[in-house]
């Protein structure tokens, strides 16, 4: 199936623009948004919370549309750590995440773990690697931060 070659082109200033673009396609369902985010390389790979090593961009499509098939994701980053050089990016994230049980809607943090390297399409994801945090995670420690005069 073919990428969303359009929205692909308005990707990419940055990480950090591509990084908004792969979380509002896990908040629509789009899966070609979101697809779009991954680089075009055969060795991108995919770990979601306690689930396998996804290798390639059809096992991370099959897995993503798996997960649209049961509804949006809602995820959203609230605390990021960020890394940049000069072709690649590394950002640690804590997401919350709502997540619907039997019993209503909870809350969950989910750390993760995005990579970016710098592609002739621009800023693209080529590594996602998440797992179960705990609600300390999502918070920022200012208390801990060194304060530099």
């Amino acid at each position: 199936m073919p990428r969303a070659q359009s929205r692909a082109a308005t990707l990419g200033g940055s990480p950090d623009e591509t990084e908004s673009a792969f979380y509002e396609a896990l908040q629509r369902g789009d899966i070609e948004l979101l697809m779009s985010c991954w680089a075009e390389e055969d060795d991108i790979v995919c770990v979601h919370p306690g689930g396998p090593r996804l290798l390639g961009a059809g096992a991370i499509r099959a897995a993503f549309e798996g997960m649209f098939a049961n509804g949006t994701v809602r995820a959203r980053p609230v605390h990021v750590h960020r890394v940049v050089a000069l072709t690649s990016a590394v950002h640690s994230v804590a997401e919350q995440v709502e997540v619907m049980l039997p019993d209503g809607l909870h809350q969950a943090v989910v750390l993760a773990t995005n990579v970016y390297h710098k592609t002739p399409e621009g800023w693209r994801m080529v590594a996602h690697h998440a797992s179960a945090g705990t609600a300390p995670d999502a918070q920022v420690m200012d208390s801990q931060r060194p304060v530099l005069h």
